[in-house]
């Protein structure tokens, strides 16, 4: 019974010429179609002696070298003038930049093939509406404390002066108050208010209710009657 072998080692023509430019440290730009074309052959030749199944596009690319060669040998030639190798030497440059692309791709799918992701799931069962306050302390407290503080400032007299209004929204003002707590840790609930508008209060008093539902910040009261205490929560 009679075996046909194929190599599939190559990619096509180019991808040996490559593999032999490679091997007998030739500088593809600076190529001898008459040193390629010999070492070309001589890899033909090695195939057909093994009775290997050669492809057609080899064949094909041995004729356009021994053609190549040929008109290298000729004594007219000019190197300069010599459009079809300069488009041979073309075609093998963007080969190999290609070549060394799909190389890099390859390996970042390699990469990918060992990293495992998690499926997107819903997190509803994890939320909650609950305001995040201990045991010992009520939002009646909370709100005692801002009327208590409302008070306060109502010894302040304002300046003769023209102050241009600030508008002030709860998400920023969330952000505010949690990058003074990631520096302080905790602080009292009355030094939030460092400014004395009502608007200015009524947001910083939503934010400090907002984040607490969120589990970003943990407000307590150590004594009835005492100062109540802002802290960092769990969730940050």
């Amino acid at each position: 019974m009679k075996y046909n072998i194929t190599i599939d080692k190559f990619e096509g023509p180019l991808d040996l010429l490559l593999h032999l430019i490679k091997k007998n440290d030739i500088n593809i730009f600076d190529i001898s179609i008459a040193e390629i074309t010999e070492h070309y052959l001589d890899y033909i030749r090695e195939m057909d002696k093994l009775k290997l199944d050669i492809s057609s596009e080899y064949l094909v690319m041995a004729a356009d070298l021994i053609l190549m060669k040929s008109k290298e040998l000729l004594p007219s030639y000019d190197e300069e003038e010599d459009e079809e190798k300069a488009e041979f030497i073309d075609r093998l440059a963007e080969y190999q930049m290609y070549k060394e692309v799909s190389n890099v791709f390859k390996d970042l799918e390699n990469v990918r093939n060992d990293s495992f992701t998690k499926p997107a799931s819903f997190l509803e069962e994890f939320k909650t509406d609950e305001v995040n306050l201990s045991k010992d302390l009520t939002l009646e407290d909370l709100l005692k404390a801002l009327e208590q503080f409302n008070l306060k400032k109502e010894l302040d007299k304002p300046l003769n002066t023209v102050v241009t209004r600030k508008e002030y929204s709860v998400e920023r003002r969330n952000k505010e108050i949690m990058h003074i707590l990631k520096e302080k840790k905790e602080m009292f609930f009355e030094d939030l208010f460092d400014h004395y508008t009502r608007d200015y209060i009524v947001v910083t008093f939503l934010s400090i209710l907002d984040l607490a539902k969120k589990g970003n910040l943990f407000i307590k009261q150590n004594y009835n009657h005492d100062k109540i205490v802002l802290q960092v929560g769990g969730n940050v």
